[in-house]
């Protein structure tokens, strides 16, 4: 969609049921790809302290990431999608989202679909609607601006952590149903591929996901819902300052969240989405409480992000988005407020000149897409708070964030 992504088109959706195994033709391509993006990002107040070491309070420059991507078919029923990325901000490569697929087509005497077995590291990175939190909006965000102090577990606590298996099928293009579970990965192993460690999950943590999609005029409407429980324990650092599981009591997470989508194509020349998902939890911080982290021993969250966006002629771009996280009020896990409630939203303008006359080309057809975007980040409220963030007197608004990226794909 708008001659980027990362929304699919019906396509591209298929494209990823069907194991990445797709292909308009017989060439032997290495399926590699690569993107950068390089950003600045302005707080409208410098914040108090330095978001990241070797970066400044504010009017920050960086590599926002660099990755490099295995993507498509490794046999005839079998396909890849991995990433991995670099960012300037910590200045490591490690791994991102991956997943390894293996589909079949079947037809029957009344219906027909894809069916499939998938091995990957993040709940929900096997999706291939955008409401989904591991594909939600915003696509590519500042890392170096505040940010909303706490969200629910399948908003990525889990990403890059974990590694599970799911079954999943599509029924005549329109009903997909998907279950599996996630198991915790070694500490040990995931600092040799730099990922985070949060935690160990106990035993394991299911997942499934279940939506319809109709055709209408013009496009396409999707409506579903996921669910996603968990135990995980608490972490200490050992003597090398490396994240270790604590022995002990778990904390419980359960999340239930639906969500709907609907994209209108307009025969090319005018393009929209709009895309709306909200997630409840529920948490029983049975560790966090014992370890005097948390006031209450039960807590909830709730996300809601809704977003709408248009292109023309999939080269001039515009999309405005509303979030709010909130959740019980908990004067030790969330500090001077005691209060997660965070509330706002996003207008951003981006150009792809790569998919109009200007394209950066090769004579084997592949070629380097581009997009120049402007994303600005306003807060009515952060942290439980309107006028007084900090006790210093910091206003919400302080944090509203202009974040301008130029992203090349190729």
């Amino acid at each position: 969609m708008g001659g980027f992504g990362p929304q699919l088109t019906p396509y591209g959706r298929q494209f990823k049921l069907s194991g990445y195994t797709l292909r308009l033709d017989d060439s032997a391509h290495l399926p590699l790809s690569a993107m950068m993006v390089e950003s600045y990002t302005h707080t409208r107040q410098a914040q108090s302290e330095i978001p990241a070491k070797h970066f400044h309070r504010n009017d920050n420059v960086e590599l926002r990431q660099a990755s490099v991507f295995l993507a498509g078919r490794l046999g005839e029923h079998l396909g890849v999608f991995a990433q991995a990325t670099y960012s300037q901000n910590g200045g490591l490569l490690g791994w991102d989202n991956a997943e390894v697929r293996y589909s079949r087509v079947f037809n029957g005497t009344k219906h027909g679909g894809v069916w499939g077995l998938t091995v990957n590291n993040n709940p929900g990175v096997t999706d291939v609607f955008n409401t989904a939190p591991a594909w939600q909006y915003p696509y590519i965000a500042p890392d170096l601006a505040p940010g909303a102090p706490a969200a629910p577990l399948l908003f990525g606590g889990l990403a890059g952590q974990v590694i599970g298996a799911s079954a999943y099928v599509q029924v005549d293009g329109n009903w997909y149903a998907e279950a599996g579970a996630y198991r915790s990965l070694s500490p040990s192993f995931l600092r040799k591929v730099n990922a985070g460690y949060d935690g160990r999950v106990s035993g394991a943590a299911p997942y499934m996901r279940v939506n319809r999609t109709w055709n209408v005029s013009g496009g396409n409407l999707e409506v579903g819902g996921f669910v996603l429980e968990a135990r995980r324990g608490l972490v200490e650092p050992d003597l090398n300052d490396h994240p270790v599981p604590v022995p002990g009591p778990n904390d419980r997470f359960r999340d239930v969240g639906v969500d709907a989508s609907y994209q209108h194509f307009g025969a090319g020349t005018h393009t929209f989405t709009v895309n709306a998902l909200l997630v409840t939890e529920r948490q029983r911080l049975d560790a966090t409480y014992a370890a005097d982290g948390a006031e209450n021993r039960d807590n909830s969250l709730q996300a809601m992000n809704v977003n709408g966006s248009y292109w023309y002629r999939n080269t001039w771009g515009a999309t405005l988005g509303a979030f709010a996280y909130n959740g019980s009020a908990d004067t030790v896990l969330y500090g001077q407020t005691g209060s997660p409630d965070t509330q706002g939203g996003t207008v951003e303008l981006n150009w792809s000149p790569a998919h109009g006359a200007a394209t950066m080309g090769a004579e084997d057809g592949r070629r380097a897409h581009v997009r120049l975007g402007a994303q600005y980040t306003f807060y009515t409220r952060f942290a439980g708070a309107t006028h007084d963030v900090d006790g210093e007197g910091r206003p919400a608004r302080a944090n509203d964030t202009m974040f301008v990226y130029v992203w090349i794909a190729m």
